[in-house]
């Protein structure tokens, strides 16, 4: 259960956004209000075309609103920002530089000094398990690993906030829940806010604090999960009837919605 006592770290006011098409207006976004807690973990769920990703580009401040405001720390976004962390299903890593120098790259933007930059990135490369292939270039590493070094990249300008869309989607499921295992270990070491978009049910619940539903045409928020499971969560946390219950209960917000009916609240 989230915590209601603590600060709201990111808070999304009336959203509205459109998109003009050849021959018509097209609403990717209609009146989207959620309230996400410093330090929790939300994942976002939804069909095709729900606006998932929409919303997080505004977040971002890769796109802008068409009405309404979303805000950090009770600042209005207007842009890109070294508080938010991006990451995305295809790695964006830099195929000419190594792990190390990848990880680096947004503290050399930043001006840190090249000893404290080598520093931090050794710690966010041990953190996610690549050591070994710190000098390594992007095409000798799995799927797996690229995305590793995409969470350490992200972890290492110590961005108070990680929006991850889909970033496991093109993974196979084995290494998917071992990087699902991964992040929430160096989530509880490294506390930061999340919001992780996907399409996968079981990956919501298993790593979330709320889950969020989202519901398409116009792109909406449906219902908002509170996910009760305690953390660490294992392999028998994904076992237990609770889980189970969770997840049908998600299962069927997703898929068997009302067109029109908002079936919860998005505040915490």
């Amino acid at each position: 259960m989230t915590d209601t006592t603590t600060a709201t770290k990111i808070s999304v006011r009336g959203i509205r956004k459109t998109f003009q098409l050849k021959d018509a207006e097209f609403v990717a976004l209609e009146h989207v209000d959620l309230d996400i807690a410093d330090n929790e973990f939300v994942t976002v769920v939804g069909p095709s075309g729900c606006g998932k990703s929409t919303l997080m580009n505004i977040l971002a401040g890769l796109e802008e609103p068409t009405a309404g405001e979303a805000l950090v720390d009770g600042r209005e976004v207007s842009g890109p920002g070294p508080e938010r962390g991006v990451i995305f299903q295809q790695y964006a890593l830099f195929p000419w530089l190594t792990v190390r120098k990848n990880v680096e790259f947004g503290l050399k933007v930043a001006g840190v000094p090249k000893a404290e930059r080598r520093q931090r990135a050794e710690h966010f490369i041990r953190m996610v398990g690549l050591e070994q292939f710190a000098d390594a270039l992007p095409k000798m590493l799995s799927g797996g690993m690229k995305q590793r070094c995409a969470i350490a990249r992200a972890y290492a300008v110590n961005p108070s906030i990680l929006l991850m869309d889909e970033p496991f989607g093109a993974l196979d499921a084995l290494t998917r829940v071992k990087l699902q295992e991964q992040l929430l270990d160096t989530w509880s070491r490294e506390k930061r806010t999340v919001m992780f978009i996907t399409h996968d049910v079981d990956e919501a619940v298993f790593l979330a604090n709320r889950v969020i539903v989202m519901a398409a045409r116009p792109g909406r928020i449906y219902d908002v999960i509170d996910v009760d499971l305690p953390y660490p969560r294992t392999e028998d946390a994904r076992l237990s009837p609770e889980f189970t219950q969770l997840r049908n209960r998600v299962w069927h917000s997703v898929y068997h919605q009302e067109p029109g009916i908002a079936a919860g609240t998005a505040s915490h």
